[in-house]
């Protein structure tokens, strides 16, 4: 039997930043990328920009989006 992994929602990433008084945007910022690039993550993988949201939320991108993950070994 294999578990099905499911993706967070988007607004549930969203949430939990919120929760930490943290914005998309600001992270964006912080990371000296341009305001809405970091948006780019919940339309398609990019390790980059999932690692940053992850940190921010003490999590792995893996927990975050397993399913763009294998899950014998993160991507770097």
């Amino acid at each position: 039997m294999t578990i099905e992994r499911v993706d967070m929602h988007r607004i549930d990433i969203v949430a939990a930043l919120h929760k930490k008084e943290l914005t998309v945007k600001g992270l964006s910022e912080e990371a000296g990328l341009a305001p809405s690039t970091l948006s780019n993550v919940f339309s398609r993988p990019w390790p980059k920009g999932e690692r940053i949201i992850a940190n921010a939320l003490g999590m792995s991108p893996s927990d975050i989006w397993p399913c763009r993950y294998n899950s014998s070994a993160e991507v770097a």
